[in-house]
Formats: structure tokens, C-alpha cells, sequence
């Protein structure tokens, strides 16, 4: 108990000071006093998978949940963007934007969480979870979707994209990544202009983005998903009573498709993207929540592409 309080004294200031500050990065943002950083460290490329010489199927960018700290770590150690590279070549992959982080700042970058982190790991999952409360605030939400959708648009960019192609952009998103990828609908399809298929993998949002330059959102649930499930609850954008609401504008009009990865769970060793995990027919949950993903983008091409009615 001694050690418990101790550790709370410790952090308490810490953790007070982050709520207060959460909103520093979007409020530098707006104000100028800080450019974001565009530049990726030596070694790390701008997308993998299809040659930037050749139109790829599609442009994938994979927005992580609250666990994202740097350019190259995921939740799972990158196997679902590994597994999604390996299945569909034809794309395009983007891993390294930073969802929490209008200026796109690696948070795992920043001396003082450096030091945090290897004395509280907990002060770097709570710092992210702001973030995603701070994008969600109605006061900070048309700056913080601004911010992110400018830095997924600037990487897009300079992994290739160009405006006007006609190239689909998908963005997968997993748990709090939702709210930032609604979020950027509005200023990837006013930048871009590009065609935009929404992925979200037990996604946590508040349901007031607009979605209406979204093709369609395919939402991959699980009735064992507890903390997507919270986030239906707490956010009453996301209740049916709020229709005027981005989230059900989108329901009415057919954009949201629901897709059951039952028994898969948010986290743990039965979560979406477990390699362990077994599906009564033997596969793994990565195995299914990859086919799943790679299946609706090639749907989607096939939906779109131009039909020859031309008589031979």
C-alpha cells in the first residue's frame, strides 16, 4: 500500500499536468508556433508494398489505437500491416502516422516521456487516451481534425499520391484511431480529392465527424468487444435519438456496414489481430481480421471498376 501511494504522488503532478496540456499540440497547431514534422527517420520509407512507379489498387494508411508512441511500433509489433502487405501486394501501405499527435510528433521521441516512459509506462497510455478525448471535444475538434488530416494528406504525398488520381485512400483504423479517421474525411477529400473507404477495427469514436465525402464505413465489431461497446455508450452522438449527428446521417444513407468478428476481443490473446487465437475452421484472428480488410478493398475495386459493354 506504502509502494501504491508513493507511485501515486509520484505521478499524480504528472498526470494532472498532462490533462491540462493536452490541448498544447492542437492549440501550437492553429496558432503557428510549431510546424509539423513531415521528415521520417533514416531507413523508415514514406509506404510499402506496391512500386510508386505504377498506380497501386490503393493507398492504405493504418492509424493504431492509444498504444501508438513512435513512427514504427504497433500495438501487435506491425503483423496486421505485415499480414496486409503479404496478401494484397497491389497496395500501397502507410503505418507511420501519428494519430495522437496534431504536430506528428513521435510521442516516444520527446525527452520528458523518454524518462517517463521507463518509470511509468501508465503516463504514456493515459497521454494518448487525452488525446483522443481532446479530438472528440467539440471546442477542439475542427482544429485537431484539420491537423491530422493535413499529415495524413502531406505523407500520402510524399509516398506518391496524386491529387485527382482517382486512387482510393483506405484508412484502417483500429480502436481510438476512429476518431481520428473520421475525422480526417473532410480534409483528405478537400486536399486529395481522393475517392475514401473507412476500415475501423473495433473502433472507439464519438460519432459527430462528417462523413459525407466517405464512400462507406465497414465497421468490424465483436459482441465481446467491451471497449468499443463503452464508446457506443458515453458518446451520445452515437445514440439513435441524436439523428442529426454525422454517425447516424451516415446510417440512414447506407454508408456503414457492420461485420461480426465474433469471439475476438479489443485486447488481450483472443484480440483481432491475435496470431494465436483460433477460429473453429483453424484461423488465427489476424489471419481472419486480414482477409476480412483485403477482402472489402477488392470488393470495393471490383464494385467501381468500368464495366466493356462493347459488342465484339
Amino acid at each position: 500500500m506504502n509502494n501504491f501511494l508513493l507511485w501515486v504522488c509520484a505521478l499524480g503532478p504528472a498526470l494532472l499536468a498532462e490533462a491540462l496540456l493536452a490541448r498544447y499540440e492542437v492549440m501550437a497547431y492553429s496558432a503557428g508556433w510549431r510546424a509539423p514534422t513531415t521528415e521520417l527517420p533514416e531507413g523508415v520509407p514514406y509506404a510499402r508494398g506496391a512500386a510508386p512507379d505504377s498506380p497501386p489498387a490503393a493507398y492504405l494508411v493504418y492509424l493504431d489505437g492509444i498504444g501508438k508512441r513512435r513512427v514504427r511500433d504497433t500495438r501487435d509489433g506491425g503483423q496486421l500491416v505485415k499480414a496486409l502487405l503479404a496478401g494484397a501486394p497491389e497496395l500501397r501501405v502507410l503505418g507511420q502516422v501519428q494519430p495522437y499527435s496534431p504536430l506528428a510528433h513521435p510521442l516516444a521521441d520527446r525527452p520528458v516521456w523518454v524518462w517517463l516512459r521507463r518509470r511509468a509506462g501508465l503516463a504514456l497510455f493515459l497521454h494518448n487516451v487525452m488525446q483522443i478525448f481532446v479530438a472528440a471535444d467539440h471546442r477542439y475538434r475542427p482544429l485537431y481534425n484539420r491537423a491530422v488530416g493535413c499529415q495524413i494528406a502531406t505523407q500520402l504525398r510524399l509516398a506518391g499520391y496524386l491529387p485527382d488520381s482517382g486512387i482510393p485512400v483506405v484508412l484502417l483504423s483500429y480502436s481510438g484511431g476512429a476518431q481520428v479517421a473520421t475525422g480526417a474525411v473532410h480534409e483528405l477529400h478537400t486536399q486529395l480529392r481522393s475517392p475514401l473507404l473507412l476500415i475501423t477495427l473495433g473502433g472507439f469514436h464519438n460519432g459527430a465527424n462528417d462523413l459525407t465525402h466517405a464512400e462507406h464505413l465497414h465497421q468490424l465489431t465483436s459482441a465481446y468487444d467491451r471497449i468499443e461497446r463503452i464508446g457506443t455508450w458515453i458518446f451520445p452522438q452515437r445514440w439513435p435519438l441524436f439523428r442529426g449527428s454525422g454517425w447516424n446521417r451516415a446510417r440512414r444513407a447506407g454508408k456503414i456496414t457492420v461485420h461480426r468478428l465474433d469471439p475476438a476481443t479489443h485486447l488481450g490473446p483472443r484480440s483481432y489481430i491475435s496470431p494465436e487465437a483460433r477460429l473453429p475452421a483453424g484461423r488465427s484472428h489476424l489471419e481472419r481480421t486480414t482477409d476480412t480488410v483485403i477482402e472489402l478493398i477488392r470488393a470495393r475495386r471490383s464494385a467501381t471498376a468500368p464495366t466493356d459493354d462493347r459488342v465484339p
